[in-house]
């Protein structure tokens, strides 16, 4: 058994069922100190203890930043937010879902890769409160097997599916569509395919430009009713 680092970490590893841990590569101390300042301690905290892994079988992995430097860049490039903040990956889903911190704006931007969908979220308040290390230790407790799976046209999970008929995840492979949905492939178990994740996610950053989702937080705050 792995030593819980915090509370939060055993929640997501235990009581969450994502542990154990598959794939791991541990972190060397050159990319502990290149991301001092630039990510909260607490995740590189979490990386020097448990390092790049996946968990849930793989239906989540905590990710090297250095190997989406180009993907951030390719979906959000034609975006208010190509220059709003210094992105980087720190999570992804086995479907393809990015998840961002920015240095200034924090855990900020999910993409929906396979949809082409951009969900912003305002983290201000929390980030001006310096509370960078809780967004990242309550981000870790949230994530869930049911928001990381992708279901199909009939609405059925298909991680499991995907799991047993295309065997286990590779770190740097995901489950794509193919053809891919923005391509008017259908969301179906038969069109999933083990691909390279990098090259399937620049892939489809190229096929239509990605929509920006309304971030229903801040439109509140702006008129004042969210506090």
């Amino acid at each position: 058994m792995i030593k819980m680092l915090d509370d939060k970490f055993a929640y997501f590893y235990q009581k969450k069922a994502f542990g154990p841990a598959v794939d791991v590569r541990p972190v060397s101390e050159h990319t502990l100190s290149k991301y001092r300042g630039k990510l909260p301690n607490k995740l590189l905290e979490y990386w020097e203890a448990y390092g790049f892994a996946g968990y849930g079988r793989g239906i989540f992995w905590m990710t090297d930043p250095d190997e989406y430097t180009d993907v951030v860049e390719a979906w959000l490039e034609r975006t208010r937010f190509s220059d709003a903040d210094n992105y980087y990956v720190i999570g992804r889903s086995a479907f393809g879902e990015l998840m961002l911190w920015g240095t200034r704006s924090g855990p900020s931007i999910t993409i929906q890769c396979p949809w082409g969908m951009i969900f912003p979220a305002d983290k201000s308040r929390w980030m001006n409160e310096g509370k960078q290390d809780f967004l990242i230790s309550t981000w870790i407790a949230g994530l869930n097997h049911d928001g990381l799976d992708q279901t199909d046209e009939a609405e059925a999970p298909l991680f499991e599916r995907a799991h047993k008929l295309l065997g286990h995840l590779a770190p740097d492979e995901m489950y794509g569509f193919v053809p891919a949905l923005a391509m008017g492939g259908p969301c179906r178990i038969s069109n999933l395919q083990k691909v390279k994740a990098v090259e399937h996610l620049m892939l489809l950053a190229k096929l239509a430009e990605p929509e920006v989702m309304r971030d229903i937080v801040k439109d509140l705050k702006d008129q004042g009713l969210w506090k």
